[in-house]
């Protein structure tokens, strides 16, 4: 790729990101075709979701601009587990059983001109949540895949070590399954909350997060019903057993905290909810957080005293 051209389309895709993260910062996580439609980037006309295809390269580009992966039900495996290498990266199949299908080329000139991606992943309930920058890392031609690299992707929900450190692949594994499936997750639990936190109804989106009823380490899936949309200080206090929520969706505040003396947000903040019901519900009874799930964590909260 001629380096003119390397530059227009880093151009492109910058503006692009930078579209995504204007969007996202006014709360929108879940897009669909129609909204990356269109859209005038870096001077040029440009649609930034594929239609049918895996594997987007717009006619005025000479490389792949993103990547997609539809939503797969969660069911006793996880829909992200397949897709991970013992190494830690992803894999992305190849289009079809032909290396050199034009759209595989053109996501190989992607990987030799060091140029990010997109990755669209398919959210629960329809549209998609976007994971960018990506980059191609390399390819497994036997196996019909590309690797695919998502250190660079900015995921505040989940935490990434410093790029300095030596990470264990084991260890990578398991934080990049957290880091692909966290974003989709996220926009699934935000949108069925309307980007509001259920026990105070705070609606800034900066400062909201997915939480999990049951944690991946206790077998938690994906899913809205194991979610919560709380903020920042509420989930703080819900994972340190300060906050609990019962299976009748009530917030209950630890009896020893109820009595502390500290000032207005403790007070304001925590202490007057007890016994309140949660302010925001999913309008929808099926995406409501799963009532035995709840049960087990309040267990786990009374059990904490």
């Amino acid at each position: 790729m001629a380096p003119t051209n390397r530059m227009r389309e880093l151009a492109i895709r910058h503006a692009a990101f930078a579209w995504l993260d204007q969007h996202r910062a006014a709360g929108k996580e879940i897009f669909r075709q129609d909204d990356t439609s269109g859209l005038h980037l870096a001077g040029e006309t440009v649609r930034l979701m594929p239609t049918q295809q895996g594997i987007w390269k717009p006619s005025n580009l000479d490389a792949a601009l993103s990547i997609r992966t539809v939503y797969r039900k969660a069911g006793l495996a996880r829909p992200y587990d397949d897709t991970v290498g013992k190494d830690g990266f992803y894999r992305y199949k190849m289009r079809g059983d032909d290396p050199n299908h034009s759209d595989n080329r053109a996501l190989r000139e992607a990987r030799r001109g060091g140029l990010p991606l997109i990755w669209w992943l398919g959210v629960e309930g329809g549209g998609y949540s976007a994971l960018y920058p990506v980059f191609i890392r390399g390819e497994e031609a036997a196996d019909l895949q590309f690797v695919v690299d998502i250190d660079a992707a900015p995921q505040p929900d989940v935490s990434w070590p410093s790029v300095e450190l030596e990470i264990e692949p084991s260890y990578r594994q398991q934080l990049a399954k957290a880091r692909l499936h966290q974003r989709p997750f996220r926009a699934a639990v935000l949108e069925a909350y309307r980007t509001s936190c259920a026990v105070c109804s705070f609606r800034h989106p900066d400062l909201l997060d997915a939480a999990h009823i049951q944690g991946d380490s206790g077998g938690g899936l994906p899913v809205v019903t194991n979610g919560l949309t709380l903020c920042k200080m509420h989930h703080a206090a819900y994972d340190r057993r300060i906050l609990g929520i019962t299976p009748d969706y009530e917030v209950r505040i630890n009896d020893a905290v109820l009595q502390e003396v500290d000032g207005p947000m403790l007070r304001h903040g925590i202490q007057e909810f007890h016994e309140k019901r949660l302010m925001v519900l999913p309008e929808r009874r099926s995406q409501r957080p799963d009532r035995l799930l709840l049960e087990e964590r309040y267990d786990a909260f009374r059990a904490a005293g």
